[in-house]
Order: C-alpha cells, then sequence, then structure tokens
C-alpha cells in the first residue's frame, strides 16, 4: 500500500545528542538517508508557497492539485 505524506519544511530539524554533538533529521521526506538529512531539501528551496507537489524516484518535481487545503482542511475531490 503507498500513502502520500505531506511535508512542508524546507530544511532538516537539527537536534543535539549531546554537548556540542548535533544531528540532521529530514523533515522534506527526500532524503535517500532517512532519518537522516542528506541535503535533498535544497529541490525544494524554489517551490510555489501554497502549491504541493510530489517528487518521483528520480526526484523530478510533478505539481499536483491540493485536495487539502490548509483553510478547511476537508477533502476537495480533483
Amino acid at each position: 500500500m503507498s500513502r502520500l505524506i505531506r511535508h512542508d519544511a524546507k530544511g532538516p530539524a537539527i537536534i543535539e545528542i549531546g554537548p556540542g554533538k548535533f544531528v540532521e533529521v529530514c523533515q522534506c521526506g527526500l532524503s535517500r538517508d532517512k532519518p537522516f538529512c542528506d541535503g535533498s531539501h535544497a529541490k525544494t528551496r524554489d517551490e510555489q508557497e501554497h502549491a504541493v507537489y510530489v517528487y518521483d524516484e528520480h526526484h523530478n518535481r510533478i505539481a499536483v492539485p491540493d485536495m487539502f487545503p490548509p483553510a478547511t482542511k476537508k477533502f476537495v475531490p480533483p
């Protein structure tokens, strides 16, 4: 079964794991090294603010209709 997960972040979460030791955790959903950030979020820098995208296995971006607009959070059929 496949799932689409909405990620709004355009950069990693930086977590301190000890004095002066940090890890970067992927929040964009594109990292090939999950749960860690691999810098793939750079592809999200020029995304439009309220647009929705999916990325294929080669990290090519495809714009898709937003069926859950943020203002309503209700399903809107395509």
